[in-house]
Parts: structure tokens; sequence; C-alpha cells
């Protein structure tokens, strides 16, 4: 697959305004991108830009992973509302990091039953580089039994940015059926191109205009 067709093109800028958000649908649909992914405010305004014609993704319990599961069920329940395709869930962080694993459970339980209800996407954002391997492991394992169907490496906020090491040591830890969103500090083809090649499904980035000028060079 032509690596256009893997790139959610994104903008989580907290001064994005209406018409950013409009010329980002365009080059989604120009340059032929899987999506957007864009603040909750926006999922209305976005989809209909799209007009279905390419995807929309949105944050929740963004960026910093620890709103109450309520608030996030409430964020993926309305998103859904309002014609999301996806749902890109922070993890709570504090949680795992304090050894926490009943409280990461119900967490990802209850947000993937209501991702469940719709019919829809969650791509659990876990913040890799905040966590030790064995915390990552430990993610992954729980994500899977809670049939969740992407993990999403970073909201970009928080790290140096994703790497192929990154991605291979999660593709390593996951089965083939769940997939991989790289994130964070992807500005370039040829750094795209080496994390599919690591094993990353989907690109997510705000260089996805720049990512396609150069797949034409």
């Amino acid at each position: 697959m032509a690596l256009n067709k893997l790139i959610e093109h994104t903008l989580l800028k907290p001064d994005s305004t209406l018409d950013d958000i409009r010329r980002l649908c365009d080059e989604s649909l120009q340059y032929q991108f899987f999506g957007v992914c864009v603040p909750p405010y926006f999922v209305k305004d976005a989809a209909r830009f799209l007009n279905e014609q390419a995807k929309v993704a949105t944050v929740v319990g963004f960026p910093m992973g620890y709103a109450t599961i309520p608030a996030k069920v409430e964020e993926i329940k309305r998103a859904f509302d309002e014609d999301a395709d996806e749902v890109d869930a922070v993890i709570n962080i504090s949680a795992v990091k304090s050894g926490n694993w009943s409280y990461v459970k119900n967490e990802l339980d209850s947000m993937m039953r209501a991702v469940s209800i719709k019919g829809k996407i969650m791509k659990l954002i876990i913040e890799t580089g905040l966590l030790t391997k064995a915390e990552i492991k430990q993610v992954l394992e729980i994500a899977q039994d809670k049939s969740v169907q992407f993990i999403k490496t970073s909201t970009g906020f928080n790290d140096g940015g994703v790497t192929p090491e990154v991605v291979q040591f999660l593709r390593e830890h996951m089965p083939p059926k769940m997939k991989i969103n790289a994130f964070g500090g992807i500005k370039t083809f040829e750094r795209a191109e080496n994390l599919v090649h690591a094993g990353a499904d989907r690109i997510g980035t705000s260089e996805g205009v720049h990512i396609a000028l150069q797949m034409a060079l």
C-alpha cells in the first residue's frame, strides 16, 4: 500500500481554528491520506468537510490521560455521536506507573464497551517514552485481553518521538491482529517509511503534506 494511504493527517494544537481544520481536510483529500485527527471540538466540522471520503479520528483524555473513567467514556460517546470514525484514548499513565493494574483493566474495559457498541475503533495511546519495557508489555497484555484494535505510541506531547526500535518492540509483543499507530516526531518520508518497515500500520503526523511531496520526488 502507498505510504500516503497510511497517513493520519494530524492537527491537535490548542490554538487550532476552523480554517486550519478545513485546510487539514482539504489536504487530506488532495493527497489521499487515510484521514485526519482533530480536537474533539472540530469533529463535526471535519466530518462535514471530508464527507466520508476520508476517516475522522479524535482524542480522548488528551494529552495527560488522567481523566476519570466516566469522563473518558462520555468523550468517546460524544465523539461517535458527532461522526468520528476512531478515537485515540490516552491510557491513565499515573495508574500504570502506580502499578494499579485493576484500574487499568477497568478503564480499558469501560472504554472498549463504549467503542464496541458503535462498532468503531479505538487507538490506545500508551506514551512509550514514559513507560518501562515491563510496563509496556503489561499494558499490551491487558489491551489484547480487552480487544483494543490499535496501540498508538504517544501523544507527541511528552517524549522525543517514536523510533523504529520502539515499533519493533511493540510488534514483537503484540498479536498480528493488533495494529500499531506510530506517532511523534515523524517529519520525513524516510522516517515514516522506516517505521512502516519496522511494523507500523498507521503513521500519525502533522507533516503529511511534506511527506507526500517527498514521496513524489
